[in-house]
Parts: C-alpha cells; structure tokens; sequence
C-alpha cells in the first residue's frame, strides 16, 4: 500500500514531536496552550472521543465511501477546512501561505484571520479568492467596511464573524514569553530562536512576521509598545445586535458566526440573518471553565440543523475526530492546531502531508463503520 505522505510522520504525535524539537519553545507554547489551567483544551478533545460508532458490517447499500461535502453552494474535498489562527507567521515564517496553497490545491476551505501574518489580498490571490475571512470586529465602523470592501474586492464569498474574544484570555506561558499584548523581545526569546536554525533561516528567508492586513492602518514606525496599544485599542470592541445587522446588510456573501458556545447565541444567530454558525470556544484558549465545543453541538444540532448550517472546531484534532462531530451533527469541521503542528514539523511540504493523513484517516472511518457520505454518520453513533 503506497501512502501520500511521509511515512516517517504518520500520526499528529509524530509531527507534534517534531515541530516541539523545530520551532523555539515560546512558538511551540503559544501554539499548543490554552488559558488558565489548560482543562477546557483538552475537555474539547477527551469529550469528543468518548463518542463511539458502531459499524454495520451487513449493510448491502454500502459502496464506496465518498468524502466530498457541499457547503454554501461549493464542494468540497473533503468535510473539514483550515481554522484562522492568529500570528501564524511567528509559530513558523510563511506558514498561513503555506497552508492556504494547500487547501486550496486539495479543494478545502481556509479561513484566514484577520490577526495573522498575511493579508487580505496575499492569500486571495493564492487561492483564487476562495479562502474565507475571519474578522475581530474593530471599534470603529470606517475600519470595519474598509476591511469588508477588501475582501469583497477580492473575491471571498464567506466572511466570518469572530464573538468569542470579549476579552484576551489568560495565558500564563504567554504572559512569560513576551507574547501578551503589547508583545515584548526578550533574552528568553532570542536564545530560543537562536538553538532553532531552520526557524532562523525561514525566518530571514521571509522577514520578520507583521499583521499584514492591518498594516495600513498603522503607523510606518511604530515601537512595539505602541503596537500593542493599537491592536488593545481597535480590536476592544464587543459584537451586538445593531453591528452584526449592519455587517449583515453590507456584506453580499455568505455570514457565518464563528464562537457559538450555547442553545441563546444559537437561536440569536438564526434571528441575526447568520447563513451559518462554528461551534468553537477558541481552541479552549479563552475560558477554561467552560463547556467542551461537542457537547454544546450535541445540545443544539437537531433543534437547529434545517435554519443554519453548523460547523465546528475546537478540539477536532484526526480523521476519526472529524467523524465524531460529523455522527453528533456537526456538517462541517475546522482545525487550527492540527495544520499548525504539520507545518511546524515539516515546512513547506506540513500542508500536503497533514490534508493527504486526514482523508486517509477520515476515509479509513468512514469505509471501516461502512458509510457512504459524511451526512450519513449520525446513523452510526453509539446514542
């Protein structure tokens, strides 16, 4: 059996070993933490697995497993996308260019955020406008039509609508690294940037990462302390009703809101106009106290599924981790940490090779239960 990948990393233990051992420790922190204790991080992936399928090894109507999933009107691969991830370019230089090549070579869906390391206009042109935009909403209205003028100008059909960052989490590690806002250079850093010589040379290779969307906005010479105080000052704002009705009204494409985390915001979201909704607690990085994302999408998914379409992250983290959602009755899911993981441990070649384990995965599931397409697995789970 020939395998599409590296052999050598063929299970997210192994890239999560290897991109530990590639990218400077603050990196790997900010990468893999939560807030506060880390419970709610890994409550998202230890509720997920407890959830069982139940083959039907007898089904005569069974033939080939087809992954191909349609989400507002496009087909996709495969039924999982590319979370946004904030600061993708610090964790590992180039790396949402990286991963939004590949999704858009192997046909899946890529968010981009509107804090990360690429812009607008960058990953449009390297997706044929076909990425999806993730947008903090900003204080101030003019900022807010300016960005969505962008990506309409661009080409991107669906716009995400960021709810669940209130507030900066508390993130001690980050807090210790220099990473909170305003961000900070520090010894501790620049020694463990320097014992990592291929994130060094990356690094020189595509220059030092900047919020490059947001950069016209800024001023050409800001230190370092005046960034942070206005990424604190812009992105301070709260969503509400009257916001999301005024980006609803100008945005033409489809809007999807992204931190859905109960059954209110849920109905309030099919009030809004929302075409659809991710259930997400932001990777477990912003209230450690709270519920796992599956058990929310369990609670909420039969009651809303014929209004909206549902989606996903959050502790999703393998193929069989996507089939679990998918059988609770999630439609569609995301992954941030998974694709950054990939990229850390194997460069510009982490995308192909994490997307090509996913669908072997998600496709070894699915043929193993004996189900034909991914809406049918909610047949499949052990109630």
């Amino acid at each position: 059996m020939s395998f599409p990948f590296d052999i050598r990393y063929a299970s997210l233990e192994l890239l999560i070993e290897r991109a530990k051992k590639r990218m400077p420790r603050f990196a790997f922190e900010y990468l893999d933490g939560g807030c506060n204790e880390n419970i709610n991080r890994d409550r998202n992936t230890s509720e997920l697995r407890d959830v069982l399928l139940r083959p039907r090894y007898l089904n005569n109507t069974y033939a080939e497993a087809n992954m191909e999933t349609e989400l507002f009107g496009v087909k996709y691969s495969a039924p999982f996308g590319i979370s946004p991830v904030g600061l993708q370019g610090l964790m590992w230089p180039n790396a949402p260019e990286i991963l939004a090549k590949a999704a858009f070579k192997h046909n899946i869906p890529f968010i981009l955020s509107t804090v990360t390391t690429s812009s607008i206009e960058r990953i449009a042109e390297l997706t044929e406008g076909k990425a999806w935009y993730q947008l903090y909403h900003p204080r101030e209205e003019w900022l807010r039509d300016d960005i969505l003028d962008r990506c309409e100008a661009s080409g991107y059909d669906v716009l995400v609508v960021l709810s669940d960052v209130p507030t900066f989490g508390y993130r001690a590690k980050e807090i210790r690294n220099g990473l909170a806002m305003p961000p900070q250079l520090n010894f501790r850093n620049v020694s463990q940037a320097l014992a990592k010589p291929q994130w060094c040379l990356e690094m020189l290779k595509h220059g030092v990462p900047s919020f490059k969307t947001m950069e016209k906005y800024m001023d050409k010479n800001m230190n370092v302390k005046q960034l942070g105080q206005f990424m604190n000052s812009t992105f301070s704002g709260r969503l509400n009703p009257d916001r999301i009705k005024a980006i609803r009204d100008k945005w033409k494409g489809k809007l999807v809101i992204k931190g859905v985390a109960s059954d209110e915001d849920a109905e309030e979201a099919v009030r809004l106009g929302f075409d659809g909704m991710i259930i997400s607690n932001h990777g477990g990085r912003q209230l450690d106290a709270g519920e796992s994302t599956i058990a929310v999408v369990k609670e909420i998914s039969d009651k809303y599924k014929n209004q909206i379409k549902i989606m996903m992250d959050s502790g999703v983290r393998t193929g069989p981790d996507v089939a679990r959602a998918l059988s609770c009755g999630a439609e569609f899911t995301f992954m941030g940490r998974t694709f950054m993981y990939a990229v850390g441990a194997l460069g510009n070649k982490g995308g192909d090779h994490i997307i090509e384990m996913l669908k072997m995965q998600f496709r070894q599931v699915m043929e193993q239960v004996c189900c034909d397409k991914p809406e049918q697995l909610q047949n499949f789970r052990v109630k």
